[in-house]
């Protein structure tokens, strides 16, 4: 598929919409799915909510677009209360995991769909279909049926579909699950450059975190139906708000040690704290892969365990001389002569760490 660029984007540029989450709860029995949800998505911006199962996210989706009523709060667009506005009435354009395409309509026909469905003439709404399509980089499979393409391409339409109608909210449900790596890395970079020109307010509800991290411009990170942190990617990668933050985006080493004075003494380092220290000298410590170094030392305390590869990365599992163990993220010619048993040092980066409370392990 070929870049998406502003000169290729025919169809007319949207203005994005203000979307507020306004103390929104809901409950499916004893679940409580949403807890209160506050948060807003600027114009123009893409959020990703990020979260494990049964987080609340999508159900904070499907409040945006209508399908689903909060027990109490408010879903406001541009300052207007939109929670009791019929789905059909809404402004958003929605694209599912499961593509829900018609398999009796052509290509074309699906994506003209919603505005044969609001009677825009034969002529125009072929027209638009054709431009949407050249947009996603389908120009030749109007005629096509459902079963006739592969699953990123039959997201491409389901994609298209959704900004037949020049929404000015655009809802995206894990719509990449499905597809196969490789397809899934090409098409979000696709949306992200669709979503970009456009200029269209976006919500991407994800249970990945490198499809959250490299996509958004903010990240909200859900959990039990709570907001944790929402942030920048980069912000949130160095500075996550809250243990749960900081343990679900990322890969994060916790190791015990003591502060004082400013400082924290972990794993024989002694290392500056970021932000305050919890009461009381006895904390985690909270240490990023990339931030240790590995050297191989006959007389090391430290053991390898096992090595990973990833590319231009290995990780290192790694076991301390008190039966702790950690990861630590290596240059791969680096790791190489890390054979598991050998014996190393290692050493810490001295940035200042985060630290949290012994007891919130």
């Amino acid at each position: 598929m070929s870049p998406v660029t502003e000169s290729r984007t025919s169809p007319a540029a949207t203005p994005g919409a203000r979307l507020e989450f306004r103390a929104l709860r809901r409950s499916f029995g004893s679940t409580t799915a949403l807890d209160g949800l506050d948060l807003t998505v600027g114009p123009g911006e893409l959020l990703a909510l990020l979260g494990p199962s049964g987080c609340g996210k999508t159900t904070a989706l499907r409040m945006v677009a209508g399908f689903e009523r909060p027990d109490s709060g408010e879903v406001l667009v541009d300052g207007r209360d939109i929670t009791d506005v019929p789905a059909n009435r809404r402004d958003a354009g929605m694209v599912f995991q499961s593509y829900s395409l018609f398999p009796n309509l052509t290509v074309r026909d699906n994506v003209a769909f919603g505005m044969k469905v609001r009677k825009v003439p034969a002529a125009r709404r072929h027209a638009r279909a054709a431009e949407l399509l050249e947009l996603v980089g389908l120009p030749r499979h109007g005629d096509r049926y459902a079963h006739q393409l592969s699953g990123g391409q039959q997201q491409r339409v389901a994609l298209a579909r959704a900004l037949a109608l020049e929404p000015r909210l655009l809802l995206l449900d894990e719509p990449l699950s499905a597809l196969d790596a490789q397809v899934r890395q090409s098409l979000r970079e696709e949306i992200r450059r669709l979503q970009l020109s456009l200029g269209i307010t976006t919500v991407f509800v994800t249970h990945d975190q490198e499809e959250a991290l490299s996509m958004a411009d903010r990240v909200a990170v859900l959990n039990a139906g709570r907001l944790e942190q929402c942030a920048a990617p980069a912000e949130l990668y160095a500075r996550p708000a809250t243990p749960f933050v900081a343990g679900f985006v990322g890969t994060m080493n916790r190791l015990p040690g003591r502060t004082g004075g400013g400082l924290v003494d972990v794993a024989g380092h002694r290392l500056p704290v970021d932000g305050t220290a919890p009461t009381g000298p006895e904390v985690d410590v909270l240490l990023r892969p990339e931030d240790i170094t590995v050297t191989a030392d006959p007389a090391g305390t430290t053991r390898v365990l096992s090595a990973s590869f990833l590319g231009a990365v290995t990780r290192v599992h790694l076991e301390l001389a008190d039966g702790a163990r950690i990861r630590a993220d290596l240059p791969s010619r680096e790791a190489a002569p890390l054979a598991p048993g050998t014996r190393t040092t290692i050493g810490l980066s001295d940035r200042p760490v985060l630290v949290v409370p012994r007891s919130a392990a």
